[in-house]
């Protein structure tokens, strides 16, 4: 009991990596393939659980009593600028698609309004809340919408009906299908699991840690259970939308807008299933816009901070530091502009996003396998085992493969443009 009362970081950076992006990729996957290739999902949830694991050993057990940007930073100095840059960059990426999908969500569930009107006052909200940064407040709200999030997608899942021998074996039965739509799904499922590795969102999961109050060794266990929970509550909620999308719309349907699944459902279950569905929706894309927004001006600030001081100690805090807040209100004012009509639509606003950080792929599994593996980094007691090593070498090898095969892929798509 002592444990439930205390979980909280695991809820928030899941919910903050579960958002728009992840309805789309589930559903078009299950629409795309059924049931098949839902083993890579358990493949990549399982590699995450065991990189982000290794990033939190590090901020909790280093030996330096460092941040994982800290160890980065001392690894090679240009961490430091190169996660400032990305944080700015990225927050208004990220924060762009995001913002799209919550306003048209709000749009298409009350069926009233304008996109950019309910995005502005739903960022509006957001920014009240996080402005001066509050993690009680921001785990509560979390909890809150965890709850509407499995009322929402695991109830509809269970509405609507599966096949429980068809996700058993999608999730036992390692197999290719035949390619459907415009890649090939061996690339599909290579990128999936070696984009773990290089987003930028696994950085921020310390800094929520930090926010707990969890400082030190003896927090590794309850930081274990707590984390391990939370990735066991976003397969589930994965494996729900998956499953709608192999239900409703394979083989013969495919999704192109936000709408498609939710208008589905309610031909299917009425309107109740309409309104139920978009619950979901709003609360996956709002935690994450959330999470994102707070978090990334946690790394931004950080970073700069550690840019200015070199090698040397960082002075200020990094929470109260007034970049802190304009990184807010950038990320939550600037993404506002792709709301205005005419703008591209929050699917492809999603691809795009999604691609935006393969740069960071290598760049960021290989500096964390590093600090992570070396003693000199970690200590000698903590450094990653043998079996870690072998996960992190796999996902490194996995995350150079999908960033190349993800430029290639898009050079392409504009030269076919």
């Amino acid at each position: 009991m002592e444990y439930l009362r205390s979980f909280g970081p695991g809820i928030v950076i899941v919910l903050t990596w579960l958002g728009a992006g992840d309805i789309v990729d589930m559903g078009v996957a299950g629409s795309n393939y059924g049931y098949s290739l839902m083993w890579v999902l358990v493949v990549a949830v399982f590699m995450r659980f065991v990189f982000v694991s290794l990033i939190a050993r590090y901020q909790l057990c280093n030996q330096h009593g460092e941040g994982v940007l800290d160890g980065l930073a001392r690894l090679h100095p240009w961490y430091a600028p190169a996660l400032f840059v990305g944080a700015i960059l990225m927050g208004h990426v990220y924060e762009s698609y995001m913002t799209v999908g919550v306003g048209e969500a709000c749009r298409n569930l009350f069926r009233a309004g304008e996109t950019w009107q309910w995005a502005l006052v739903c960022n509006g909200v957001a920014l009240v809340l996080i402005f001066r940064p509050s993690y009680e407040r921001l785990e509560w709200a979390f909890k809150v919408f965890l709850a509407l999030l499995s009322i929402s997608f695991v109830g509809c899942a269970v509405w609507v009906g599966f096949n429980p021998m068809g996700v058993l074996q999608g999730l036992t039965r390692i197999e290719m299908p035949g390619q459907v739509g415009k890649f090939n799904p061996l690339l599909v499922s290579v990128a999936m699991i070696g984009a773990i590795g290089g987003s930028l969102m696994n950085l921020v999961y310390p800094y929520f840690l930090e926010a707990k109050g969890w400082r030190g060794p003896q927090y590794r266990r309850v930081q274990f259970y707590d984390f391990l929970l939370a990735v066991t509550v976003m397969m589930l909620l994965n494996l729900a939308i998956w499953t709608l999308g192999a239900e409703l719309l394979f083989p013969d349907k495919q999704i192109k807008a936000l709408d498609d699944l939710p208008r589905l459902l309610s031909s299917v279950l009425g309107e109740g299933g309409r309104w139920l569905f978009y619950l979901g929706i709003f609360s996956a894309i709002y935690t994450s816009i959330l999470g994102h927004a707070a978090g990334l001006a946690y790394l931004g600030s950080h970073a700069w901070l550690r840019w200015q001081a070199g090698q040397g100690p960082i002075t200020a805090d990094y929470r109260q530091h007034a970049l802190y807040r304009w990184i807010v209100v950038w990320c939550l004012a600037s993404p506002l502009v792709w709301t205005i009509p005419g703008m591209p639509d929050f699917v492809t606003l999603t691809l795009v996003a999604n691609s935006g950080q393969v740069v960071l792929l290598p760049v960021l599994a290989g500096g964390l396998w590093w600090i992570t593996a070396s003693a000199r980094h970690i200590g000698l007691e903590h450094r990653n085992r043998w079996w870690e090593n072998v996960v992190m070498a796999l996902l490194f090898a996995l995350a150079i493969y999908g960033a190349v095969n993800s430029i290639l892929s898009i050079a392409q798509l504009v030269k076919a443009a």
